[in-house]
């Protein structure tokens, strides 16, 4: 088992969303005093910890994205005493607490950005990324916003454009000074002396840029766009050489994880999105000097068959070295996985079969609010759509809405989720699906889930065990987990028919996880939607 610095390495982590996940003060949006009245549901589960999305002061423009205050809790949340008491209450229940960091970009109400955009000599002149237009007035260069346009927005006090990679309003801070990265360590540790237990790290390899301000190259005809945005997107069209992935961040990542040795015990987490994800999440978590895990896009999409998840495993293993994964099959920019993978599976089964392979995977793991439910996306009318970037996109891309409904708590109109209408509109399938319907039915999705991750605690292996791939055909996945004194293969039929493989090697059919598989000699036979996990040697 592991010791308790090391808890992250194999750990589970619950993402919460904090605005759609319990509201307490009857606002119709979640807050922080409702996350901590739920947390004891969050233990029941098994995980290990628990991620807060963004709940800092900010004006609200990408949903506490675009940060205004990174020492302090927005209103719509509560206070810092609030957050405290959930600290406090999370380690109480043994519930490991990270919280995001979104230090690429601020908010432009931000008093840094309001300082900045003066002039060009005050003291915070140099803290974002400020360039000079072209001679016939046009942008420096051709980067894009993830969120559609230019990436550039012209300043009239300066007569500059600054730099932005989502909305106009979250200008990117300057990282090549160094005040700028001092500034946001300090921040950290903020929160760190006040007992957090690591952080997410939005978009981590955002924070440099190319100082040069070189153009970025188009993908080529026939290659693959490979960043998580929907094709419909002209961001996807380009390779992006200069804009983000700068070597520069190496070292900024040394000195952030200097700061974490501090406080043993902390852990980092983050999100890449890149034209070779692997290969980045391989350079910024290898040598145990840099981050500890990260996460990619790559089960993030919408390929899932048992080749392609094969893919991805040979391609990280080929190429990551010693880094450390961290696999999520949700979250709260992607469309939910009971629908992105399974909307032609069946609705109830396939949710818990790629459960069941995302917790066997070698790695950490993050599951997404819902998720243990088995929820499907959730459809968000146009006149419903808060989401900046299904503003811009729709209809051939709705934005994120679907994936951040309110969590349904009971099978009542308003979910138990609030008193009063949410910020976003209850999805009806959801309520059949509720945690209250699900709690106490041992047949249900929620107690498939708290079978797995006690099955998973029993069998030391599947924390952070060696993984081998196995053949079992092609309409199998199969792999070997082997450490701490026990190899356990593990197989999974993702599809709806039933299947039949012969093993490598004899083995004995492990109970306790909730699937049916038989076993006669070597040849075991999987139904529909279901593993097995067989003890070797």
């Amino acid at each position: 088992m592991q010791d308790s610095t090391s808890w992250w390495r194999g750990g589970v982590i619950y993402q919460i969303y904090p605005r759609s996940f319990m509201d307490a003060n009857g606002d119709g949006i979640g807050d922080l005093r409702g996350v901590t009245d739920r947390l004891d549901y969050v233990a029941s589960l098994g995980v290990d910890g628990i991620w807060l999305s963004p709940f800092f002061t900010s004006p609200m423009l990408d949903f506490g994205y675009d940060i205004s205050d990174y020492r302090d809790v927005d209103p719509m949340f509560g206070t810092l005493d609030d957050f405290k008491a959930l600290l406090a209450r999370a380690h109480a229940l043994g519930l490991k607490v990270i919280i995001d960091q979104v230090i690429s970009h601020t908010s432009n109400q931000h008093p840094w950005f309001q300082a900045s955009r003066q002039d060009r000599t005050n003291d915070k002149a140099d803290w974002y990324v400020w360039a000079d237009p072209k001679a016939d007035g046009t942008p420096p260069n051709n980067w894009l916003s993830i969120f559609g346009g230019p990436a550039w927005t012209f300043d009239s006090r300066r007569r500059q454009y600054y730099l932005h990679n989502f909305l106009s309003s979250q200008p990117d801070v300057n990282f090549h000074n160094p005040e700028v990265r001092q500034a946001h360590l300090d921040n950290m540790r903020f929160w760190l002396e006040l007992g957090v237990d690591g952080f997410r790290l939005d978009t981590v390899n955002f924070y440099f840029h190319d100082r040069e301000l070189r153009d970025n190259p188009p993908v080529p005809a026939g290659e693959s766009k490979t960043l998580g945005a929907p094709d419909t997107n002209p961001y996807t069209w380009q390779r992006h050489v200069y804009d983000i992935s700068r070597p520069e961040n190496l070292a900024f990542l040394r000195d952030l994880r200097a700061l974490m040795d501090e406080f043993p015990g902390t852990t980092t987490v983050g999100e890449i999105g890149d034209d070779n994800p692997l290969e980045r999440m391989a350079e910024y978590t290898a040598n145990g000097d840099k981050l500890h895990m990260a996460y990619t896009f790559d089960l993030l999409n919408e390929p899932h068959s048992p080749r392609y998840i094969r893919e991805v495993i040979e391609r990280f293993q080929r190429l990551a070295g010693d880094a450390w994964p961290c696999w999520s099959l949700s979250n709260h920019d992607v469309t939910r996985s009971a629908t992105r993978w399974g909307q032609r599976e069946d609705p109830k089964a396939y949710p818990r079969i790629a459960l069941a392979m995302l917790l066997s995977l070698r790695g950490s793991v993050c599951l997404y609010q819902g998720e243990e439910l088995g929820l499907p996306e959730a459809e968000v009318p146009f006149e419903c759509i808060q989401d900046p970037y299904g503003k811009a996109l729709w209809p051939e891309f709705k934005g994120r809405d679907g994936c951040r409904t309110p969590m349904p708590w009971r099978q009542a109109p308003l979910a138990g989720f609030s008193e009063a209408e949410p910020w976003l509109p209850i999805e009806k399938r959801h309520l059949p699906l509720a945690v209250e319907t699900q709690q106490d039915d041992p047949a249900s999705t929620l107690n498939a889930v708290r079978r797995l991750l006690t099955f998973r605690g029993r069998h030391p292996a599947l924390f952070d065990g060696d993984l081998v791939l196995v053949d079992l055909g092609e309409d199998l996945l199969g792999f070997i987990r082997d450490g701490h004194g026990e190899r356990l293969l593990c197989a999974f039929n993702l599809t709806g028919e039933a299947l039949v493989t012969t093993l490598p090697e004899h083995g004995r059919l492990l109970d306790g996880h909730g699937f049916q598989a038989t076993l006669e000699g070597r040849r075991l036979t999987l139904p529909p939607y279901q593993a097995a996990y067989l003890q070797l040697g």
